[in-house]
């Protein structure tokens, strides 16, 4: 199975649309279409990380096929943990916003924070 079929697979196994799972992950609907569309642009490994944790997927079965589409909760040990990536909709919002800031500003942003946090604690 190619991987576009994958990904249509994963996200109609979600009962997402395109736009759904879009808005989820922070693209445009047509993203979602061209990484569907045979010869499509594939997406980039951040963007499958998100796919599989928003279609609750294993990454390895979306990336390459291999492995169980869905992890068997006693024996298999995900690659990214939820909680690692993000605990709710505002942290998630928060990482994909700081990804489409330039290094230097990110690192400035990262600094004001770390600070907010230190005097709230």
């Amino acid at each position: 199975m190619r991987m576009e079929d994958r990904m249509r697979r994963a996200r109609l196994r979600a009962k997402l649309s395109q736009q759904e799972l879009a808005t989820k992950i922070g693209v445009q609907r047509s993203a979602v279409a061209q990484w569907e569309k045979t010869g499509g642009n594939l997406p980039s490994m951040n963007h499958l990380i998100d796919i599989a944790l928003a279609t609750g997927v294993t990454l390895e079965w979306l990336g390459t096929g291999r492995g169980p589409i869905k992890a068997d909760e006693e024996t298999w040990t995900p690659a990214v943990q939820t909680l690692d990536y993000a605990q709710d909709e505002s942290e998630y919002q928060c990482l994909q916003d700081l990804r489409r800031l330039p290094h230097q500003l990110r690192e400035s942003l990262v600094a004001i924070i770390a600070l907010l946090a230190k005097n709230h604690s």
